[in-house]
């Protein structure tokens, strides 16, 4: 058979031949990403350099609608108290225009039966006197013989 150093010899240059195709394939790869990362870092760099004030932005609006928001409970809270206290004035009139009704009605059938009895027409007083009797007067005796006879019967 043949020498084996033959068979050595041609797998060695095969392999060489492999290696320099792949490396010739893995050129405009390699070149390409040689540019992403070019193209990376610089993004990297913009955020570095835009990133932390948008944070901060994003951080202040934060707080800032975190006061709009407490100012706005506030605002709700006084309304609100605003309109409990304007409920209760409103029942309170309502209780005084009620009592007023009342004292008013008052007065009116007051003013109404003074009218009545002022202008009335007073009947003329007679006074009946009963006739004198000629008999003289009972004596106490007399009196309870009477109501005695008259409680027997």
């Amino acid at each position: 058979m043949i020498d084996p150093l033959f068979w050595l010899g041609l797998s060695i240059l095969l392999v060489a031949a492999s290696l320099t195709a792949v490396l010739i394939a893995a050129i405009p790869a390699l070149q390409e990403l040689a540019r992403a990362a070019r193209s990376a870092e610089k993004l990297f760099d913009t955020l570095s350099r835009e990133l932390p004030p948008t944070l901060n932005s994003i951080r202040t609006t934060g707080m800032e609608i975190t006061d709009l928001t407490d100012d706005v409970s506030e605002s709700v809270k006084s309304a609100g108290k605003v309109v409990k206290q304007v409920d209760q004035s409103l029942d309170g009139a309502k209780k005084q225009a009620q009592n007023l009704q009342v004292g008013t009605r008052s007065i009116f059938v007051g003013v109404k039966t003074a009218w009545k009895s002022f202008t009335r027409q007073k009947p003329a007083r007679r006074v009946e006197r009963l006739p004198i009797t000629e008999k003289p007067p009972l004596t106490l005796r007399e009196r309870e013989i009477k109501k005695g006879v008259g409680s027997r019967e």
